[in-house]
């Protein structure tokens, strides 16, 4: 079995609203569950050792497009949020986070060595990231907070707008280049992030946010669930000049295994088969190299092909990569060790 390293899961969302529901999150996760894609059992099945969790601050008035005749979608970004209660409910998941902590249901990793040490425990290893800050103001007493917390990666917007920046919207077919990029606040941000260790995710900005944190921050540069856009011309893929510009910075991006993001028509289907997964990857190893590449599910957040299923699921993937001609060496980059490459130098670690 190919022990994998996830860039992008939303587990701690699903937690939070059984959580809100009355539930206890942390033996949902222990315990096991048939609701989403992750918990510890089908975890430690499909080989999934760890992953970079999501704090993401719902929006209630989004309702994705259906397509046109065509093909063609493009919903509206999601309303902008409000400062205190995105805060109160990034405090509701960090400590739903710091609970599985002290339960020992996973360790809440701030290094890769906490990573590496956690998965030979064979414990899940979780790494806290805000997807959309919303909860921080532009004075960033906040993030101080939350990086004692254990936050080690955030992406200054989800798909809508905030004070930090701008989201691309959920559209098919559309570039990213979708409007403006950081603020001035967005500016301080990245460079507070650099100093601190915090790795700043791309997925969801625009394509000019995108060269914004480019020319700001010293670190590789990141995108934690995102696919081809050659290959899937959907908003929230990138485009060859951004991936050639994560090569250039030794950087990575995740493959994203949103079903819009994977097939060439961009529609919400999960009838959608591996060998869309594993020609992603391809387009994504010829153009960036085996050392730019890596996972980044969605779990928990997007529909998933059915094949795959769940965290259960995920050695699926490894059979067809390994079916598809990548080696031990490669997988092993792919999984897990891409991930903490990159990692390590965001988190200063190691050099560049």
């Amino acid at each position: 079995m190919q022990w994998i390293f996830d860039g992008h899961n939303d587990v701690l969302l699903r937690l939070w609203q059984t959580w809100q529901s009355g539930g206890d999150p942390v033996a949902e996760f222990v315990d096991g569950t048939s609701a989403g894609h992750i918990d510890a059992p089908r975890a430690r099945t499909g080989g999934l050792a760890g992953g970079i969790c999501a704090i993401y601050i719902p929006s209630s008035h989004l309702a994705l497009k259906e397509p046109d005749g065509h093909g063609r979608y493009e919903t509206p970004l999601a309303t902008p949020l409000d400062r205190p209660p995105s805060l109160d409910i990034a405090l509701q998941k960090a400590a739903i986070a710091l609970r599985l902590d002290r339960a020992g249901a996973w360790r809440l990793c701030r290094t890769t060595h906490e990573i590496r040490a956690a998965m030979e425990a064979n414990v899940f290893a979780a790494v806290l990231h805000i997807e959309g800050c919303e909860a921080i103001a532009a004075d960033l007493t906040a993030l101080d907070v939350l990086y004692a917390a254990g936050l080690r990666s955030l992406g200054p917007v989800w798909s809508r707008h905030n004070i930090f920046g701008h989201g691309v919207p959920f559209a098919y077919p559309k570039s990213p280049d979708t409007g403006p990029g950081l603020t001035a606040a967005g500016f301080d941000l990245v460079r507070a992030c650099d100093t601190l260790g915090i790795a700043i995710d791309l997925a969801h900005i625009t394509e000019q946010g995108f060269w914004d944190v480019a020319k700001t921050s010293t670190k590789p540069l990141i995108a934690s669930h995102s696919n081809a856009h050659a290959l899937t011309p959907v908003a929230r893929n990138l485009t060859d000049r951004q991936l050639d510009a994560i090569r250039e910075r030794n950087g990575l991006v995740g493959l994203n295994y949103a079903v819009t993001m994977l097939r060439p028509d961009g529609q919400e289907n999960a009838k959608t088969p591996i060998s869309d997964m594993v020609r992603h990857i391809d387009y994504l190893v010829e153009r960036m190299g085996i050392d730019c590449v890596a996972l980044g599910s969605d779990f928990d957040g997007a529909t998933i092909p059915d094949e795959i299923g769940d965290a259960a699921g995920n050695q699926k993937l490894i059979d067809a990569l390994a079916a598809a001609g990548y080696g031990a060496d490669d997988l092993r980059k792919l999984a897990r060790d891409n991930w903490l490459r990159v990692l390590a130098v965001t988190w200063g670690e190691v050099a560049a």
